[in-house]
Parts: C-alpha cells; sequence; structure tokens
C-alpha cells in the first residue's frame, strides 16, 4: 500500500487545545497511522511568528508527548526564505518516492486565503487538499468557495470542496492566548498544561519578539 503523508501546516504559535483537538479528530475520522505537524518559518500571507522555531517545536514535541500518531517536523524551518507550501509538498514527495500520497490539512479561515498562495493551483493538483471547518468560517463556507471559483477551476473547487471535514468547532485561537499572556490572564485549559509550563518558564509572549 503507497504510503500516505499528511501535512498538518501552522504557525503553532503557540500550539494550543484547538489544534490538537481537530488534529485528533481528523486521524481518527480518516484512518491515519501517522500524522505530521508541520510549523511554518514565514508565512508569506501572515505576520512573523512571536517566537522563534526552536520554541514553536519544542512546544509541539512537548503537547504530543506520548502520543504515536503525532510527528512534528522542521522541514520548513530548517529551510531559509518564505514557507511556500508548494515547495514543501515538493520536498516531501522527493524524499517519500513517487509512490506516496501527500495530503495537506487547512483551517477554513486558511482556505479562504488560498487564491493569494503562491502557485495556488499548483498545491491543489499536488496534494488532497483537507479543509477543517471552524469558527467562524464554518458559517461562510459557501461564501469562501464562491471566491474560490473565481481563481481555481471548477474541478479543481470541487476536488476541494470534497475535502472538507466536519471537525468540533472549538474557538480558539493563538492570537487571543498571546493576548491573554500580555494581559496576566491564565491560560490554563486552552493549551496543554506541559506548553503552559513552558510558556511560563521562558517568559513567551510577554513583549515583542522572543527568540
Amino acid at each position: 500500500m503507497a504510503e500516505r503523508i499528511v501535512l498538518f501546516g501552522g504557525t503553532f504559535d503557540p500550539v494550543h487545545n484547538g489544534h490538537l483537538i481537530v488534529a485528533r479528530h481528523l486521524a481518527e475520522r480518516l484512518g491515519l497511522e501517522r500524522m505530521t505537524l508541520l510549523p511554518a518559518a514565514r508565512p508569506p500571507h501572515k505576520a512573523p511568528a512571536c517566537v522563534s522555531g526552536a520554541h514553536r517545536v519544542e512546544m509541539l514535541r512537548r503537547a504530543i508527548e506520548g502520543e504515536h500518531v503525532f510527528e512534528v517536523s522542521e522541514l520548513e524551518l530548517s529551510r531559509e526564505g518564505p514557507s511556500y507550501t508548494i515547495d514543501t509538498i515538493q520536498a516531501v514527495r522527493e524524499r517519500s518516492g513517487p509512490g506516496a500520497s501527500v495530503s495537506l490539512v487547512i483551517g477554513a479561515d486558511m482556505l479562504a486565503e488560498l487564491p493569494d498562495w503562491h502557485r495556488a493551483e499548483e498545491v491543489v493538483e499536488a496534494a488532497e487538499i483537507i479543509v477543517a471547518r471552524r469558527p467562524p468560517w464554518h458559517l461562510r463556507m459557501e461564501e469562501v468557495f464562491a471566491s474560490l471559483a473565481v481563481a481555481l477551476s471548477a474541478r479543481q473547487v470541487e476536488r476541494i470542496r470534497r475535502g472538507v471535514v466536519e471537525t468540533p468547532l472549538i474557538d480558539i485561537s493563538s492570537t487571543e492566548i498571546r493576548r491573554r499572556i500580555r494581559e496576566g490572564r491564565s491560560i490554563r485549559f486552552l493549551v496543554p498544561d506541559d506548553v503552559r509550563a513552558y510558556i511560563e518558564e521562558r517568559g513567551l509572549y510577554l513583549g515583542g519578539n522572543s527568540e
């Protein structure tokens, strides 16, 4: 059987329980033996991460410790320049061989930005797109697909639509977590305890960018 590689990318700044709940749900729903969590280095469509890649990788590793389904890849962090998804998919294919299939998990919020991605049409052709519905975008899916129809072919839009997966609607965001930390408020129950301890021990997210 051909290897199936499922990439769950994101800034993970920091990783939170919403990420993990959705990842677990997708792994169970799709019958996955392995899912790769892929922290981005320099996402071209977003502001730079607030903490270094090393911190984000360590938080991810702490978050998934003991979970055999998940692994962390530093593929994008080890590459210079912007984290273009098409480059990542091609690199994964080169490492895994021609028989492997590659799937890319994105949130509905990221789907809305897909037409602005570097070589977006090639991304859709190179990997199966798995769309995790998340609030508040779960209420705007038809609007998102209408915008995709302007930039992509009807066949590509339909291919993406088939990849939409219902996931638990967990409204937690890294932005809110960072804000709570700056305000001196608790982030307990929003992130795994080991991640919270790591953030507190190193004073992450209290001010500007942290190396």
